[in-house]
């Protein structure tokens, strides 16, 4: 043991410190639930063979925060050691996963990274999307007319097709950057030269082969050689015309399917659409045609909307059920301000002419190109406002350094360096329904004074946006937190969490028993890539649910997050009831235009999604099940695939 430890010891961690955590009790959230998720998520091999333990993540990950330029005192490293060894605040998801591994040397700062956002105006705003979604980032995409309508006409008698031979005209590389190349040359095909060709992926290595630098396991050539089929359809549907906005979603949704087929990585997308297009409106109504393309399911989708009076009648048509409730996303206000009300802070001008759009969980305002860069602070473990900075500050600098690094497009490294926007959020908020607003606002107020001298020292700008709120599933489960600024689902409920079938954590959670079924796609059709494994959990008497807090009563709340807090958005799913929805509007009507930028909605029962991520059950039927369930013996061999989410509450987004 004392040479596993000596491994991680480091110049601000040293071997007589990290001793003392070697077996000592983490207090994981949701009856243990926390510590199958870290296994199953975070958990890196170690050189030995075996898979890691908390201790040993935390040493990598502070290490490796530190190589990039955290620039951490040794008394820094071990005050946030302890904190997050306690759950208290953590480096984002796919910080966790990566910080302190080779992929970091190899890719550079993307792989630290979750989420961007780019607009779709040319082929290489496509690549961009399919890139950063095989690295395992999720995209938000603007698909507005503005952007699309500067797509040239689809060519005539376009031919591609695979010929799955070793003479095809482009054989596909087995590497992200193979397909990201196929899947640029269909579109350059059809889009800009008119020339077909023939492709092979005779190379690339079948299904269940390992993945060396960013873990995990191949899917083999199906997911790519489908996806790309059902594009090439799409061209030829449209050939010597203009794609629409659903031509445009589905080549997007088509990657998505691409990149998350096989359970081995995952993805996210968020499409952002003018509130009057219609056939942006009908993408989801399954309701109104039932031959619509599954794939559509790859996204979530909001209208961009900067006044109330803008949405139309039609939007609100699938909230009683029929369809996906869309989100909406106000670009004005994302722009103007930063806090609610604060156009500057000390002088400092928080207007953003830059922003375009949102990450897929919409609590990132981002520039084209530019990604999210997260962290987050789990308030129901803080015992104080001084605690809760001391977290801030420390995550901060860490935050800072990814926001000063290279990134493999030129134009995100511009973005991200000059804005240096960072991603700082809270989860457990309604565990701490007495006290967020106060500790919220004082932190917030010490870190702008903090980021200012930082800056100023490092010779780097200050940051443009410091805060956000996000969804925060998976992190939450750790520590057991209510989902970001989200009220709990309820007191007792079920948890389903996405696990590939391969997964090896799989087989002991049958055994433990608890419940696991193939995923259940919208068609109806049974995705045995996937499986759903539910597990049953409970919060506390103090936790606000959704039976506390009415639809109004979570507007007010996102408001106060934004006012106390985020100075990005506030990424929170209103829960509400179809007889709720007269009230929804009038409280839009009197708040939207000044005080909303990203809102999502979903009936809190009657939505039709089978699989929820959340699902309310009895006191006795959570005993009953509780009853059922054995202790966990995890397995210590690797774990070397996913099928859920590193940030996002809905399951989606983002892997290895």
């Amino acid at each position: 043991m004392h040479k596993i430890i000596d491994t991680y010891a480091s110049d601000i961690l040293s071997s007589k410190f990290l001793q003392q955590y070697v077996n000592k009790k983490v207090p994981w959230g949701f009856n243990g639930l926390g510590y199958i998720i870290f296994k199953r998520t975070y958990a890196r091999t170690t050189p030995w063979g075996s898979v890691e333990e908390w201790w040993e993540t935390i040493a990598r990950c502070i290490n490796g925060a530190q190589k990039i330029g955290a620039k951490y005192s040794a008394e820094e490293a071990e005050r946030l050691y302890d904190l997050m060894f306690n759950l208290k605040c953590f480096f984002s998801g796919r910080g966790l996963w990566q910080l302190g591994t080779k992929t970091v040397d190899i890719i550079g700062m993307d792989s630290l990274l979750s989420c961007w956002v780019t607009k779709i105006s040319s082929i290489q705003d496509f690549v961009f999307v399919f890139t950063e979604s095989m690295l395992g980032g999720g995209v938000g995409c603007n698909i507005s007319r503005e952007y699309t309508q500067e797509l040239p006409r689809v060519k005539k008698g376009v031919k591609c097709y695979m010929k799955n031979t070793k003479d095809a005209d482009f054989i596909i590389p087995d590497s992200k950057e193979g397909w990201s190349e196929l899947y640029r040359r269909v579109l350059e095909s059809f889009l800009i030269t008119g020339n077909g060709f023939s492709y092979s992926n005779v190379c690339i290595r079948p299904e269940g082969e390992p993945l060396k630098t960013f873990g995990g396991i191949a899917p083999g050539p199906k997911p790519l050689t489908d996806g790309i089929a059902e594009i090439i359809k799409i061209f030829e549907r449209r050939e010597n015309k203009k794609l629409r906005t659903q031509d445009v979603a589905d080549i997007i949704c088509c990657a998505g399917q691409i990149v998350k087929s096989g359970g081995i990585r995952r993805t996210a997308l968020i499409l952002l659409g003018d509130p009057d297009d219609i056939s942006f409106l009908n993408l989801k109504r399954w309701d109104i045609d039932v031959t619509l393309p599954s794939y559509r399911s790859n996204s979530n989708n909001s209208m961009i909307c900067s006044k109330y009076d803008h949405i139309l009648d039609k939007y609100w048509e699938p909230f009683d059920g029929r369809g996906e409730a869309y989100g909406l996303f106000n670009l004005k206000n994302a722009k103007r301000f930063g806090r609610l009300g604060e156009l500057k802070y000390d002088g400092f001008d928080l207007f953003d002419s830059e922003i375009i759009g949102v990450n897929p969980c919409a609590e990132a305002l981002l520039a084209d190109k530019e990604s999210c860069n997260l962290a987050e602070i789990a308030i129901n473990n803080i015992s104080s406002k001084e605690e809760m900075f001391d977290c801030a500050k420390l995550l901060y600098k860490a935050q800072k350094a990814v926001a000063a690094g290279k990134y493999l497009h030129k134009e995100s490294t511009a973005i991200i360096n000059k804005c240096m926007r960072l991603g700082l959020g809270v989860t457990g908020i309604c565990q701490k329904p007495n006290e967020y607003q106060e500790w919220c606002d004082y932190t917030y107020r010490q870190l702008r004074a903090f980021d200012k001298e930082y800056s100023k020292v490092n010779n780097w700008p200050q940051s443009i946006r410091l805060t956000v709120c996000k969804p925060s599933g998976t992190v939450s489960l750790l520590s057991g937190s209510s989902p970001g600024g989200n009220c709990a689902y309820s007191k007792y409920h079920i948890r389903t969490v996405r696990f590939s079938s391969m997964d090896k954590l799989v087989p002991v959670l049958r055994e433990a028993g608890y419940f696991i079924e193939p995923e259940i796609l919208l068609d109806g059709k049974l995705n045995h890539d996937i499986v759903v494994v539910h597990f049953p959990c409970q919060f506390g008497d103090e936790t606000i649910c959704f039976d506390k807090s009415n639809a109004i009563e979570q507007l007010e709340r996102i408001k106060s997050l934004q006012t106390v807090w985020a100075d990005q958005a506030v990424s929170n799913t209103v829960y509400y009831k179809k007889e709720e929805i007269p009230e929804i509007k009038e409280w839009l009507k009197n708040d939207y235009d000044s005080s909303i930028k990203t809102l999502s909605f979903l009936l809190h029962i009657g939505h039709g999604f089978r699989q929820a991520v959340l699902q309310e059950i009895t006191e006795q039927k959570y005993n009953e099940l509780i009853a059922n369930i054995k202790p966990i013996k995890i397995v210590e061999s690797p774990i070397e695939d996913i099928g859920d989410s590193h940030e996002c509450q809905n399951g989606m987004c983002p892997i290895k």
